[in-house]
């Protein structure tokens, strides 16, 4: 059982990228650097496979939550040579404070909603992730709804803020990711809830009941409404 009351992952780390098969080596040496001796709370690792014509690209990415940081790793590999045997991996790593994280969403996809039973597992989930106010656009061409209308009008789409979109699917992941990337995402919005609280400034009380006792209770009351917002 995690400090945060969700289900731990069966898996250590280490285990969960054996399993991967994605370089565990060094995928393991680059995160435990990038830890630099912090403790890990949970992780999650997540392996896509791209085709392009004749070419397989593999892309991992590692998230580590700590008691003040989410460490982002990614390693992607590219094939120099047509034989394959020229290989060389790409590694990048992030380490973000939670006390940054400004949104953590999860988007379920669940099959056959008209049987939901409370036992059904999530078919699909979306991890997203925001600190520094990326935001990514979708965009698509906008109609008026007339089937036969052939104006043009313009584009609509949405704005979506994140910084960061893991999709697990129970198809191509299994039902275990998609439950270990449901614990893991519970356990970053705890601390990072619990991160935010303790970092918000508190009131000064009045005690002298003075004029100038009232006016600095209220600039602390005004200054910790603009800090939370």
């Amino acid at each position: 059982m995690s400090p945060f009351g969700a289900k731990s992952a069966v898996e250590t780390l280490d285990q969960a990228l054996v399993r991967a098969g994605f370089y565990p080596s060094l995928v393991a040496d680059v995160v435990s650097d990038a830890l630099d001796g912090r403790n890990q709370l949970g992780h999650l690792v997540h392996l896509e496979t791209h085709f392009d014509r004749t070419e397989i690209h593999r892309h991992i990415t590692v998230l580590v939550l700590t008691e003040d940081m989410l460490v982002i790793t990614h390693v992607d590999d590219q094939q120099l040579d047509d034989e394959g045997q020229q290989v060389v991996a790409q590694v990048s790593t992030e380490s973000v404070p939670v006390s940054q994280i400004r949104s953590v969403i999860l988007s379920y996809l669940y099959s056959q909603p008209q049987n939901y039973k409370p036992s059904d597992p999530v078919r699909e989930l979306t991890l997203s992730i925001a600190w520094s106010g990326g935001q990514r656009m979708e965009l698509g061409p906008a109609s008026c709804g007339d089937p036969e209308c052939e104006a043009d009008h313009g584009y609509t789409g949405t704005v979506v803020q994140e910084d960061i979109a893991l999709r697990i699917s129970a198809e191509a992941d299994g039902l275990s990711a998609v439950a270990n990337a449901k614990d893991f995402a519970r356990a970053l919005r705890a601390i990072n809830t619990s991160t935010s609280h303790a970092a918000a400034p508190q009131a000064v009380p009045d005690q002298n009941h003075s004029p100038r006792g009232k006016g600095a209770s209220l600039a602390a009351r005004i200054n910790l409404g603009h800090h939370q917002r």
